[in-house]
C-alpha cells in the first residue's frame, strides 16, 4: 500500500489578490486528508476510487476503466466528472502513470468537515500529484485552478509567505508564532464558499491592481513581525479596509459582528468558510458571544493551524 497525506490551509493575508502576485501568510492546518492506494491482480482493468468524509461517511465512489479513465458507473456525478478530468491530465503530465495495472482501489479520509473550506480539493490535488510523481502545482493549474497556496500548504510543516508571478509559484516557509496566539481564534460562517465564484468576481472587476498588490504585500510583511495584539488589530483593519474598498463589499465584521470588541477578518473567498477572530478576553466570553449570535464552530488558533 501507499499512502500519502496534505494538510489543510487557511489564508491569512492577501486574499484574491495572490491571483496577481500580492506576497499572502498562509498556514496548514492540523487536519488534513490522507490519499491510500493499493493493487492487485485482475481480469478487469478497473480504478475503483472511495472518498470518506470525517465521520466515516463515503461521500463519493466511482470506477474507471484504467487505461482511458473512462467512468465505468451507470450514473456518472459531477464529482466524477471532475476527477476523471485529474486523472487524464495526470496521464497527460505522465505517461506511464498506472500503465499495466490492473485492479488499483483508491481510498481518501478527510479529517476535517467537507464543508468547513480547508482544501479537501487542494489536498486531493497534492496528493495526487505526489503519488504519480509530478508536479502539483503544474497540475492544479491545468485542473482546477487557482493562486496556488493551498497546495504550498499541503505539503508545508510552519506557515508559508506565498507568491505566484505568472506561472511559478514561489513558497517560503516562516514562523508564525506571535505572544498572542492564544487571542486568536477561528469561527465558521456556516456557509461554505465557492471560491471558484469569488475568483471569478475578482476578475470581473475592472481596477487598477498594482497599489493594492503593493500594500497587502507590505501588510504581510508587518504581520509576520508585529509583537502585540493591538498592532496585529490595526493591520486586520487595515487588510480588511482594503480589500472592502476593492471588491466593493461590506466587512464581515460590519455585516454580523458590529458589537464585537475584538477584530474580525476574513480567510480566502469573503462571505463564507472560516473568519479569524482576535479577542483580549478569556476564551468562554469570546465563545458565547458567537454562540449566542448562533455560530458554534470555535476553534482556538492552537487547535487548528500547525
Amino acid at each position: 500500500m501507499q499512502s500519502y497525506y496534505g494538510s489543510g490551509k487557511l489564508l491569512l493575508s492577501g486574499e484574491y489578490y495572490v491571483l496577481d502576485g500580492a506576497s499572502a501568510l498562509a498556514l496548514p492546518t492540523k487536519l488534513g486528508q490522507f490519499l491510500k492506494v493499493s493493487y492487485a491482480p485482475s481480469e478487469h482493468r478497473v480504478l475503483h476510487w472511495k472518498s470518506y468524509d470525517s465521520n466515516g461517511e463515503m461521500w463519493l465512489e466511482a470506477k474507471f476503466d484504467v487505461e482511458t479513465f473512462e467512468c465505468l458507473d451507470q450514473y456518472v456525478s459531477q464529482k466524477s466528472l471532475i476527477l476523471q478530468k485529474i486523472l487524464r491530465m495526470v496521464r497527460r503530465l505522465s505517461k506511464n502513470f498506472l500503465r499495466g495495472k490492473e485492479y488499483i482501489l483508491v481510498e481518501t479520509f478527510l479529517e476535517f468537515p467537507t464543508w468547513w473550506g480547508l482544501g479537501s480539493s487542494s489536498t486531493l490535488i497534492h496528493n495526487i500529484a505526489k503519488w504519480a510523481g509530478i508536479n502539483p502545482y503544474e497540475l492544479l493549474f491545468k485542473t482546477i485552478g487557482g493562486s496556488g497556496y493551498d497546495v504550498a500548504c499541503a505539503e508545508s510543516n510552519s506557515a508559508i509567505v506565498y507568491e505566484k508571478q505568472g506561472e511559478n509559484p514561489h513558497s517560503q516557509e516562516v514562523i508564525f508564532n506571535p505572544p498572542f496566539k492564544n487571542c486568536l481564534y477561528f469561527v465558521y460562517l456556516g456557509k461554505k464558499q465557492s471560491s471558484k465564484e469569488g475568483i471569478d468576481y475578482y476578475h470581473s472587476l475592472n481596477q487598477q491592481k498594482e497599489q493594492f498588490i503593493l500594500q497587502l504585500s507590505e501588510i504581510t510583511k508587518k504581520i509576520l513581525e508585529v509583537q502585540e495584539l493591538s498592532q496585529f488589530d490595526a493591520l486586520i483593519r487595515e487588510h480588511e479596509s482594503l480589500i472592502s474598498e476593492s471588491l466593493k463589499m461590506q466587512r464581515v465584521k460590519d455585516l454580523y459582528f458590529s458589537d464585537f470588541w475584538g477584530e474580525v477578518k476574513s480567510l480566502g473567498a469573503w462571505g463564507g468558510d472560516f473568519v479569524l477572530v482576535t479577542s483580549p478576553k478569556t476564551q468562554d466570553e469570546t465563545q458565547n458571544y458567537f454562540k449566542n449570535k448562533g455560530f458554534d464552530v470555535f476553534v482556538p488558533f492552537q487547535e487548528m493551524i500547525k
